[in-house]
């Protein structure tokens, strides 16, 4: 349950002397199928702006979610106790993809097929850094996770992953800090959407990196790029989109399979198994996903409707 200090104190204290950190909870149970409940507070669907074709989300430690804009990278913040929102960082003209939040209150954007990257701070919206990741004009770079003092990219385009490294008390890097690191082992690359989702392992040692093509869940050794296909018993993760690591649990959305696919994996992330699905009436492709409390947060990217100026999005929140 969220405690009532903790509402109190983000709405009384507000965005202005708040710091906006990782990613909230613990972990978590096997999870269950859940069921929408209406209340004034923490509303379980979530309006975004008409038009605004929201693919990632980020969420601190207070109850406020980060969306970004594929149409022309806008950054909207929602407060999740009233489901209110502002844009708080216009977008470049191109898009805005995965996005997560480090310790120090930064908000880090990948560029989709623009090939870059940008970091912007959450309480302002101003942006503190632009990175150029790759010349590739076959390029999508798809999302970013902040882990083992770098920040890291997946391109699902191209079998690499692109590394910032942060400096001393988490300075931000130089372009020419910049290290692209080609992926080996298992990995094959494949028609269309390649690597997707990351995450850190649950002892930090390694990363993860969903597959969307082949269902397949990579360890990536972080120096090498060496990936290792993680032993799920038999299990699949076909269209695997964006992840979220929770302790030992891994919440992988299937986009296309309108369904959040919860894994419970060993220390090492070398080998887990699939423990249950998570489905909603509420979801319309979900991308990505993002935790506050017991609930999950999932926006619709709503890829099967043709996107106008007046089409509507939401996001959608469900029990974990």
């Amino acid at each position: 349950m969220i405690s009532r200090r903790r509402i109190a104190a983000a709405i009384v204290l507000g965005l202005a002397t708040a710091t906006l950190t990782g990613p909230a909870g613990v972990a978590a149970g096997p999870a269950t199928t859940p069921h929408h409940r209406s209340s004034t507070l923490f509303p379980t669907t979530i309006q975004l702006p008409n038009g605004f074709q929201p693919e990632g989300i980020a969420i601190g430690h207070l109850p406020y979610a980060f969306f970004g804009s594929l149409a022309d990278g806008d950054i909207y913040r929602v407060n999740l106790v009233t489901g209110s929102g502002k844009v708080i960082s216009e977008g470049p003209g191109t898009p805005s993809v995965g996005l997560t939040l480090d310790s120090r209150g930064r908000l880090w954007v990948a560029g989709g097929a623009a090939g870059d990257a940008r970091v912007i701070n959450a309480v302002t919206g101003r942006v503190l850094a632009s990175y150029h990741l790759t010349d590739s004009a076959n390029s999508f770079v798809n999302d970013v996770i902040v882990a083992g003092g770098a920040a890291w990219f997946t391109d699902s385009f191209n079998p690499v992953l692109y590394r910032l490294p942060l400096g001393r008390h988490g300075a931000l890097p130089d372009q020419d800090d910049l290290v692209t690191i080609e992926l080996g082992g298992d990995y094959q690359h494949a028609e269309g959407f390649n690597n997707n989702g990351i995450s850190a392992t649950p002892d930090g040692r390694a990363l993860l990196v969903i597959h969307s093509a082949s269902g397949t869940l990579f360890r990536v050794d972080p120096a090498t790029g060496i990936a290792t296909t993680v032993d799920l018993n038999g299990g699949s993760l076909p269209a695997g989109d964006g992840i979220l690591l929770i302790g030992r649990t891994l919440y992988v959305v299937q986009n296309q399979l309108n369904q959040v696919t919860v894994v419970r994996l060993n220390r090492a992330g070398s080998s887990g198994a699939v423990v249950s699905t998570i489905t909603d009436p509420g979801f319309d492709v979900p991308t990505t996903v993002a935790s506050f409390g017991h609930r999950l947060y999932l926006p619709n990217a709503r890829f099967n409707t043709p996107p106008t100026p007046e089409t509507e999005y939401t996001a959608v929140a469900v029990r974990r």
